[in-house]
């Protein structure tokens, strides 16, 4: 069975399953309209952003959703993830966010970040926490430390608030699409309906 085939078999299933979705979504019920867009990460593909908070039990549930809609997007679409700091408080966790991504570590920490403070219960709620739990990764506690307050870093929580205010989110996890379209689970009803809005915008973005 060649690569092609496969490519477009797994296309037109994702477009299929999109089209037939294309009657039970609507704009203001199911999902809201970014007014005016906001600029993506990427202006040559159709960007999926993830907004999540580290602490936040739903973005910890909806996590297995976001693996598994990163890893079957079409070509010409792309998924990525963004730390809120919609509410000061998760600021702490959108340092770390970054300085992980800064150290290269990102891979190693994120699901072990998750699963911490939600299944170990560890309150990560402080840089010294943060370091220790670093440290307990068996990673460089004080390249950490120098990453935290970086300017790359604090350059990526700047940006972040200017483009939190425009998605005009309340809450996470929330998703948005193409910078167009928010979609949450308060409105699609369930992680796996919000997951099914998400691949239809992305069809509809990429058809044109």
């Amino acid at each position: 069975m060649s690569r092609g085939w496969l490519t477009g078999f797994f296309l037109f299933a994702f477009f299929t399953g999109a089209a037939q979705a294309q009657l039970a979504f609507v704009e203001g019920t199911d999902f809201q309209a970014i007014s005016p867009p906001v600029r993506t990460s990427d202006p040559d593909r159709v960007v999926v952003t993830e907004i999540f908070w580290y602490g936040c039990p739903h973005c910890f549930r909806f996590e297995p959703y976001a693996e598994r809609l990163a890893a079957s997007l079409p070509e010409g679409a792309v998924f990525e993830q963004v730390p809120s700091v919609l509410n000061s408080r998760w600021t702490e966790h959108a340092r770390a966010y970054y300085a992980f991504r800064t150290m290269g570590v990102l891979e190693q920490t994120h699901k072990a970040f998750f699963d911490a403070i939600h299944l170990k219960r560890q309150r990560l709620n402080s840089l010294d926490a943060i370091a220790a739990f670093v440290a307990g990764q068996g990673l460089d506690e004080a390249a950490f430390r120098e990453h935290y307050f970086s300017f790359p870093v604090e350059t990526q929580i700047r940006r972040n608030m200017q483009k939190e205010k425009r998605y005009g989110h309340r809450g996470v996890p929330a998703v948005v699409v193409n910078g167009k379209y928010l979609v949450s689970a308060s409105l699609a009803g369930s992680n796996e309906r919000m997951v099914e809005i998400i691949r239809f915008l992305v069809a509809r973005e990429l058809a044109g």
